[in-house]
């Protein structure tokens, strides 16, 4: 059985660059920059390829944001959210690092966690940006990784960025009782997968850093951007994070997008670019 598991991640890893597509029809801003430079960031676990987004006018150091692309822990595929990464450069004025981490069968957690937040740390010790102002983001299996970066740097004392940006994340994978509507686009089998696959030692699916939301206190945690969408099969993990949030004083913003399904940025395209707007000025506020 988990031979077959590590065979189907394998394929669906392998076909990323011809299955997802959401983000072509979504450059907003940023289609004019050039491509990103790559660079390698040394992690607990060897070094991890990078592709650095810049402003090539820019003169002064601009300020930095990581950020975690989706994929359910089995697509090695950044340039999936290369139109976010234009945009944050063009509308936010900050340099991007998108972080190209290891997945599922070759690695299992907690590696992609561990190399989330060493490149986070490493982010604030070096390059040519302004390392004093950080942020993050993660879409969903991103979302992860940010949040679980985030929690490791308060146990390990690596300084906390300014913001973690949560879209559609997930938070829980102790479980795989996730209610939704009927046709939502992550369907149990995928969560069957994940676990199957990524957090396939059970007893280690509960530790806070693979399931932030269960983490014994978020005191003094980063503040927060938390997107949602209503009809996402992970809507209520993120929902409940944001009250937990919430409950430990950590200042937290939540959108919450009505008809959304898991690919929040699907629909009418004015939509998704105020979407955008709203999380790059959050970004840039910060």
């Amino acid at each position: 059985m988990s031979f077959l598991a590590d065979a189907q991640a394998v394929l669906t890893g392998a076909i990323a660059r011809l299955t997802v597509h959401y983000g072509r029809d979504r450059v907003f801003a940023g289609g004019d920059l050039p491509g990103p430079r790559r660079l390698k960031v040394p992690t607990r676990h060897g070094r991890v390829r990078c592709e650095v987004y810049t402003d090539p006018h820019r003169t002064d150091p601009a300020p930095v944001h990581v950020h975690l692309h989706g994929g359910a822990f089995l697509m090695r595929y950044p340039r999936m959210d290369d139109f976010w990464c234009r945009y944050l450069v063009a509308e936010a004025g900050v340099t991007v690092v998108n972080v190209d981490y290891d997945i599922a069968p070759r690695r299992r957690y907690p590696v992609a966690q561990e190399q989330a937040h060493d490149v986070l740390a490493w982010v604030q010790r070096y390059g040519d940006w302004d390392r004093s102002r950080l942020t993050v983001s993660g879409f969903s299996a991103g979302g992860n990784l940010a949040a679980s970066a985030c929690l490791q740097a308060a146990d390990l004392g690596t300084p906390l960025p300014r913001l973690q940006l949560l879209g559609v994340p997930s938070l829980d994978v102790s479980t795989t009782d996730k209610p939704a509507p009927s046709g939502a686009m992550i369907s149990p089998a995928v969560i069957d997968l994940v676990r199957k696959t990524y957090f396939r030692d059970a007893d280690r699916r509960t530790e806070p850093y693979a399931s932030p939301l269960l983490a014994t206190s978020l005191a003094g945690q980063a503040p927060a951007f938390v997107v949602t969408a209503s009809r996402d099969r992970l809507r209520a993990e993120a929902v409940a994070y944001v009250a937990r949030l919430q409950d430990a004083g950590v200042p937290v913003e939540h959108l919450d997008l009505v008809g959304r399904d898991h690919y929040f940025l699907d629909g009418p395209a004015e939509d998704a670019r105020r979407v955008m707007q709203t999380m790059a000025t959050a970004v840039a506020n910060a």
